[in-house]
């Protein structure tokens, strides 16, 4: 596919990459010429510096054809105004990122019915995982390096603190789900079996954390 991504922000430059190294042609849209240069070296991609709102900018990174625009700006109405303009031009797709609330409703009375919205999918993906065992499925990486991983207590750890699991360095508790409470992953709190422990953990320390579920 040939992607647009509009924004080299945190979470546009790691789309980026994910596209990137799914095989995807992708060209960045940003309107900060110093912030692509930098990027020149790390990322594989074509990149148009220009105002993304506007009708020139979007020709220019279209060329001769594109399946989507992705506006992952930082600004809810300029991904609001770019999705408008890209449908006008003749993107597949368009997808804005959409961080207020109060603005879904005028998203649908433009008839944009493709809609990322960040907090609302990182909460619902949260909120899930701590009801499996399992690695949170999201369509938001904390970052290309981190993973949110979610492990159930097993009984050799039943009555033990946080403090007193021999985690590996790169693997950091973050809430604790038990059977009738909630709450940050203090050193002190008390686990019991089948309690559920989620954990921000380096990509690398991931498997070294769930064998010592397995094997505890």
């Amino acid at each position: 596919m040939h992607i647009t991504i509009l924004g080299a922000s945190r979470f546009g430059v790691a789309t980026v990459q994910h596209l990137i190294d799914e095989g995807h042609e992708v060209v960045l849209i940003d309107s900060d010429r110093s912030r692509l240069d930098n990027l020149a070296d790390e990322l594989d991609c074509g990149m148009v510096c220009g105002d993304g709102t506007l009708p020139s900018t979007l020709r220019d990174a279209y060329g001769d054809g594109s399946d989507a625009l992705v506006a992952l700006t930082n600004e809810d109405d300029v991904n609001i105004l770019a999705a408008v303009v890209g449908r006008a031009i003749g993107f597949g797709r368009v997808i804005p990122q959409i961080v207020r609330p109060e603005l879904l409703t005028v998203v649908e009375e433009l008839e944009l019915g493709d809609v990322i919205t960040p907090h609302d999918s990182l909460a619902k993906s949260i909120v899930g995982s701590l009801t499996e065992h399992s690695e949170v499925d999201t369509d938001l990486p904390l970052h290309r390096e981190l993973r949110l991983v979610n492990h159930i207590i097993p009984e050799a750890l039943d009555g033990k603190t946080i403090a007193e699991i021999d985690l590996p360095e790169g693997a950091r508790p973050v809430a604790h789900s038990g059977h009738d409470r909630e709450s940050l992953a203090e050193d002190d709190v008390k686990l019991t079996k089948g309690d559920k422990l989620m954990f921000v953990a380096k990509r690398e320390t991931v498997e070294k954390l769930t064998k010592i579920f397995e094997e505890s």
